[in-house]
């Protein structure tokens, strides 16, 4: 399984915006083949930063996914919207379950 993590931080005048089209781009991502689960989420101690976690069945699912165009075009918009100097970042992983 792959998980990618991101953060994106908006300014007060880019939350509403950057909050719809982020929900408007994790519901598209969750009906693409190979997607497990995708999420935003806002945190707690930064009410303008937006959390996403995502799992993916494969780096394929993934590449694919980073492929299609409007997923490129939501990164290119998430990045005019973010506050500069913000710090924000994704990170991607290839994780295995594991049983405790």
């Amino acid at each position: 399984m792959i998980i990618v993590t991101g953060t994106a931080t908006a300014s007060p005048e880019t939350l509403a915006e950057m909050t719809a089209i982020s929900l408007e781009h994790v519901h598209r991502s969750r009906i693409e083949e190979g997607c497990i689960s995708h999420n935003v989420h806002i945190a707690c101690e930064n009410p303008l930063r937006l959390m996403f976690f995502e799992q993916w069945a494969n780096a394929d699912a993934l590449r694919k996914h980073f492929a299609v165009p409007e997923s490129r075009a939501f990164a290119r918009r998430l990045r005019e919207l973010s506050a500069p100097d913000s710090g924000d970042r994704m990170d991607v992983y290839d994780a295995t379950k594991v049983r405790v």
